[in-house]
């Protein structure tokens, strides 16, 4: 069988490159080993929604009396929280699947392997093996846990983020290792339903890619809700022998020994890039990851690679992106080349965190000489009259030119709010600009427009 594209693998670069790939009206296939929608749809940013959705409401129930509501004695049901989950992810899934069939898209089911001639070969569970070929071929293969040699993973006492998702039972107490998004979601979640967490961080300061300013307000948030934070710490060893785990870390004051049920590895990810044929097709690599131009060629023309095989920020949204980009140079249309600058970031967790761009530390570092405005939501109406008075936004402005450099945010449901702060920087709206945008009262979003006017010395509500 010969087509325009085939895609190998179908998390959210690879299905999404597949239908705007059929959209342009080229003959697609897509292979996947396991479930269409990859990892994020089955394993990563939908399911966990839906745990820290349940999370959520179990907080609510438990402070409804701050809202002037009487509840009985309420308790976590663990088996249904993640039973919940699980349909959530289930169903998404099979939009995917009506997705391609309404698209035209062959969903070809096996683990597929590039070859030389632009051909994949497919390998069924039953071990049949068939070649198709096509003109171009797409790699979005994704990426897994990575594991750490003191921290070998066995699925059962020292986990990654899809054992996490399904414990058979609810652990009474677990050590978080890495307070990236996956650490520090599963940390909210499973602290939320009762359980002991401690969050073990190499770096100083936890979600260490985020404005400090917005590192040190989860700390106090977390530490508030009752989660012990270790940075500037280092798992050395796991002692798994007894019926739990004693985790030995390095801190600047010694050794501490902490004792656990579960070890949740949230160290990173590592690119599925083994034994899917680069080497034959002699694909370039460098550092765990597949080398690309601009519109994802790699060296050898015919084959592309998107998502978490490349180099650049490991999101579901930028996999998708990319994905559209790469077949619409292959259509022969003309994209625009990614902005890596302007990607968001969210985490999930309470109080959320999302922001894109430069942070204060990375403007200053640039020598930019910055205005800096940050509007508290305590100061805010709407989240007083929810109960969600934790948190800010910071804007970041280039000085001379009023540019919009980053904006940080936490709070509650910031992660719907970075989207207009993308939106404004692509734009190249000025301070001065978001400032006269008016804002509608009373949201949590007024808190963008406030922010803006702090930096120029103009807020009204502070």
């Amino acid at each position: 069988m010969s087509y325009d594209v085939i895609v190998v693998g179908s998390g959210p670069g690879g299905y999404v490159a597949a239908i705007r790939s059929s959209q342009l009206g080229l003959k697609t296939a897509v292979v996947e080993r396991e479930s269409l929608g990859g990892i994020c749809l089955n394993w990563g940013c939908i399911p966990t929604k839906a745990l820290l959705k349940s999370a959520s409401v179990f907080e609510y129930i438990n402070h409804a009396e701050d809202f002037g509501i009487s509840v009985g004695n309420s308790k976590v049901d663990f088996d249904g929280v993640v039973k919940r989950s699980r349909e959530v992810a289930n169903g998404m899934s099979k939009g995917i699947e009506f997705l391609m069939k309404k698209n035209k898209i062959d969903v070809i089911n096996g683990t597929g392997v590039i070859k030389t001639g632009k051909k994949v070969a497919v390998t069924d569970e039953s071990g049949k093996t068939t070649e198709y070929s096509a003109k171009n071929i797409i790699i979005a293969t994704g990426a897994r846990s990575r594991e750490l040699p003191a921290l070998p993973q066995d699925g059962k006492k020292i986990i990654g983020y899809r054992e996490a998702m399904t414990l058979p039972k609810q652990p009474k107490k677990m050590v978080v290792v890495g307070s990236g998004a996956i650490g520090v979601e599963f940390a909210y979640f499973y602290n939320a339903i009762g359980t002991e967490v401690t969050i073990v961080e190499f770096m100083p300061n936890i979600v260490p890619v985020e404005d400090q300013e917005v590192s040190k307000q989860l700390e106090r948030s977390f530490k508030k809700s009752g989660i012990s934070i270790m940075n500037n710490a280092e798992v050395t060893s796991v002692d798994t022998k007894g019926s739990g785990c004693k985790v030995h870390v390095k801190t600047k004051k010694g050794e501490e020994i902490i004792e656990c049920d579960v070890v949740l590895s949230a160290v990173g990810i590592a690119a599925n890039i083994e034994n899917i044929g680069l080497e034959d097709v002699g694909i370039v690599t460098d550092r765990g990851r597949i080398v690309v131009d601009d519109y994802y060629q790699t060296n050898q023309p015919g084959y592309f690679a998107i998502g978490d095989v490349i180099p650049g920020p490991a999101l579901a949204h930028v996999a998708s992106a990319e994905g559209i980009i790469c077949v619409e140079k292959i259509a022969g249309h003309h994209p625009e080349p990614l902005d890596y600058g302007n990607i968001p970031g969210c985490t999930y967790c309470s109080p959320e965190v999302a922001s894109v761009g430069m942070t204060e530390a990375a403007a200053k570092e640039a020598g930019i000489e910055v205005k800096i405005g940050k509007f508290p939501f305590s100061a805010s109406g709407k989240a007083s009259a929810a109960g969600h008075k934790d948190g800010f936004v910071k804007l970041i402005f280039d000085a001379k030119y009023g540019e919009l450099l980053g904006g940080h945010m936490i709070g509650s449901n910031v992660t719907e709010m970075i989207a207009e702060i993308v939106a404004v920087r692509k734009l190249e709206t000025t301070g001065e600009e978001l400032i006269k945008t008016v804002h509608p009262h009373p949201t949590m979003s007024e808190a963008v427009m406030e922010a803006a006017a702090a930096a120029y010395g103009e807020v009204i509500h502070l």
